[in-house]
């Protein structure tokens, strides 16, 4: 049971994160002029990535690690859906992540801004899947 609630509450700081970047940060971000903006995506963007990623695998565990001592399969469905966020990463932001730094070599500031912008829009499905798994354990932990 422990296991279970530091996975609520991992996933609680993965949904945290991800709203934080798309309520918080995105939006001041994108107030900043183009080179500003470059420079700001450039320092926070691999650092936001790995959080996020490190977030969703531990809340992953911890959830998989409940549902083998409890076998209660709402764990896994929470876990399942935490990890998610792996291959959403890998499969839609990175690519979006390694064009915006190609803008950003290339010192194109309009092209990046709007991929930034589409960054973020992106991003929110991220935010999704943390509050879906906090539901799901929410669910498995009542």
């Amino acid at each position: 049971m422990v296991t279970g609630s530091l996975a609520l509450a991992v996933a609680g700081a993965f949904t945290g994160a991800s709203l934080y970047v798309n309520f918080v940060e995105q939006p001041a971000r994108l107030k900043l002029d183009d080179k500003s903006l470059m420079k700001e995506w450039e320092t926070s963007d691999h650092r936001g990535f790995a959080l996020l990623a490190g977030l969703s695998l531990l809340s992953a565990v911890l959830g998989f690690i409940d549902y083998k001592t409890s076998d209660d399969a709402r764990w896994l469905a929470g876990a399942a859906v935490i990890v998610a966020a792996w291959p959403f990463m890998f499969y839609a932001v990175s690519p979006l992540d390694n064009r915006i730094l190609a803008l950003i070599s290339a010192e194109d500031g309009a092209d990046a801004r709007k991929s930034i912008e589409l960054w973020g829009k992106v991003q929110l499905a991220l935010t999704a899947l943390g509050a879906l798994a906090v539901a799901l354990f929410v669910f498995a932990n009542g």
